[in-house]
């Protein structure tokens, strides 16, 4: 069970990271909070096109690197920690994106968030 939780989320990450890149970014840049660029000295498109990039690196290294899949577990579970400012930013300032066009739907991602920790932990765990 855990291998299987592992691979869905290794290709949801990947799956993630190239849509970043490509067909998503517009979508990306309402999640990324306005203060980003004042702390990165990259504009919104950088910061989507920086997190897909390592969306996809850490997707690849949960099915990749077997001997070092928990490592992967915990570096993903902080990366999650780490967007969740941008989720919050969607949802304080009720940017639209990726069907999250209401205040509900915005505020239950946010609880979706800690079970996305969870999951990294939990699948690359033996």
């Amino acid at each position: 069970m855990r291998t299987f939780a592992r691979w869905l989320l290794a290709a949801g990450m990947v799956f993630a990271g190239v849509s970043h890149l490509l067909w998503g970014r517009t979508e990306f840049r309402a999640q990324v909070p306005d203060w980003t660029t004042e702390v990165v000295p990259i504009d919104k498109d950088g910061v989507v096109l920086a997190s897909g990039v390592v969306e996809i690196v850490l997707g690849a290294s949960l099915v990749a690197c077997p001997r070092r899949r928990r490592r992967a577990g915990a570096i993903l579970a902080a990366f999650f920690v780490a967007v969740f400012p941008g989720n919050w930013s969607q949802f304080t300032h009720r940017r639209d994106g990726f069907g999250l066009d209401t205040d509900v739907k915005r505020l239950v991602r946010l609880f979706f968030q800690p079970v996305l920790v969870g999951w990294a932990l939990w699948s690359t765990r033996r």
